[in-house]
């Protein structure tokens, strides 16, 4: 499995006249979790579908691997990046076993599809969706089918992994599971971009933290530098205080006190 890297410059997406996304610059390195944090609406889903090609800019340039991704056909680009979106749906009732196996098809016709079963049988320990295997998709609850959705992707074996969202639908194990596989991904050389609403997440397990405000890039740097007690409490419009456990930033709203 070979690295990759994705580099965005001056992108912009306008729809509607609206800028979405604003201007961004912004790069993920191979072997580093990158988060993307910000308020709803901010343009994070957006940027990550610009960053995987998903979605092309109005303005501004992507490259993947070093080449500019408006020029990979869609097979090319599947063997170089893989993507969880919000949406991620499966209509037809397929057993988990064979959506998972969905993951492997850029492979197939390659000297690569030796490497199914293993890639599949990672997939499914990391996501632990080993007792779901014969279970049809549509029969299962929100958040298996997250964790089912999110083992498709990794089975891919893409060099570049980008969630949107990964954790919504999960409980608090398994939102920890999915991170800890995120990081695992990036200790194996991968670029990982996760799109994270949980502040305190990110702060735990992201390399380097990219703050999106109003389709801009408010702040981007270590989690640390990142997610300050001024810049949450201004970006979010909430006050916070931030405190610190094996030195990752905690984030946690100021609340008022509420009578009995």
């Amino acid at each position: 499995m070979t690295g990759a890297a994705i580099a965005a410059s001056g992108v912009s997406v306008v729809i509607g006249g609206r800028a979405i996304v604003d201007d961004v610059s912004i790069e993920v390195r191979a072997g580093e979790l990158l988060a993307l944090v910000g308020p709803n609406g901010a343009g994070k889903s957006t940027l990550l579908s610009v960053l995987s090609g998903d979605v092309r800019p109005t303005r501004g340039s992507v490259l993947i691997a070093g080449r500019d991704i408006r020029s990979l056909r869609q097979l090319e680009l599947a063997r170089l990046r893989s993507v969880l979106t919000q949406e991620n749906q499966v209509s037809f009732p397929f057993t988990v076993s064979e959506v998972v196996e969905m993951g492997r098809s850029p492979w197939a016709k390659t000297a690569e599809r030796g490497n199914d079963p293993a890639a599949i049988a990672a997939a499914v320990r990391a996501t632990d969706i080993g007792h779901l295997g014969e279970r049809r998709y549509t029969s299962l609850s929100g958040g298996e089918k997250a964790r089912v959705s999110l083992a498709r992707v990794l089975a891919q074996a893409a060099g570049a992994v980008l969630l949107d969202e990964p954790t919504a639908a999960l409980d608090l194990r398994h939102q920890e599971d999915v991170m800890r596989t995120a990081r695992t991904l990036a200790a194996e050389g991968r670029a990982v971009v996760v799109v994270v609403h949980d502040l305190s997440l990110a702060g735990a397990y992201a390399d380097r933290v990219a703050l999106i405000a109003d389709g801009r890039l408010e702040s981007t740097g270590t989690p640390r530098d990142v997610l300050t007690a001024e810049r949450v409490t201004r970006v979010y419009g909430l006050p916070v205080e931030v405190t610190l456990a094996a030195n990752r930033p905690v984030i946690l709203p100021v609340r008022g006190t509420f009578g009995a």
